[in-house]
């Protein structure tokens, strides 16, 4: 989107590692350019449209069935909803509908849930992906999730794979996969405070 001859990102999304800080990035940024934000309070919205009830969000967030076939037919960034659907499908249907009403809304950040790929035909969509070397998301996971060494090894490797996998079940590509992103940012290199600058000026 051109204004006032220059190019504005009205919507940046970001896909991360566990630990990478992409979260903290998206959230100051947003503070920063005065965009909305939106993260894990699509799935709680979503959620709360579908009557799930609480206790079963986390089970669900960012979780795929079985049948990446099945994914792709049914839900795949175009497809409409049914009743019958398993409640993972059901539910990132309404996240869908909920991310392209925070586009209608306005300029706006939004971390996670395939953004990227449900927004990428819009005009000023930029699609981020922050990463971070292994050890100092270790060490980012043990300092700011108060985890064990141990802990934060296992719990890097779940949400990783998770992510991963919801991503490539929704969108049938690689997440991570630098030709599906405009803009790869390893924040351990960087600097929180470097990727966040960058992305500003970029906006």
């Amino acid at each position: 989107m051109i204004q006032g001859g220059m190019f504005m990102y009205r919507y940046i999304t970001i896909e991360r590692e566990y630990a990478s800080g992409g979260n903290e990035i998206g959230r100051r940024l947003a503070e920063e350019l005065g965009y909305d934000f939106y993260d894990r309070n699509i799935l709680t919205e979503a959620a709360k449209r579908l009557d799930i009830p609480a206790m079963y969000i986390s089970q669900l967030e960012e979780t795929k069935t079985d049948s990446f076939l099945f994914n792709l037919a049914q839900t795949a960034l175009g497809g409409s909803g049914a009743r019958d659907l398993p409640v993972a499908e059901r539910l990132f249907l309404e996240e869908k509908a909920i991310i392209e009403e925070a586009a209608q809304k306005g300029n706006c950040i939004i971390v996670g849930r395939c953004a990227g790929e449900i927004l990428k035909e819009h005009d000023g969509c930029l699609k981020v992906f922050i990463y971070a070397d292994y050890n100092k998301r270790i060490d980012r996971a043990i300092r700011i999730e108060h985890l064990t060494p141990g802990e934060a090894e296992e719990t890097l490797k779940k949400f990783d794979k998770k992510r991963s996998s919801f991503y490539r079940a929704h969108s049938g590509l690689t997440w991570g996969s630098r030709e599906n992103f405009d803009l790869l940012l390893n924040s351990s290199r960087l600097g929180i405070d470097t990727c966040i600058q960058m992305l500003k000026n970029l906006a």
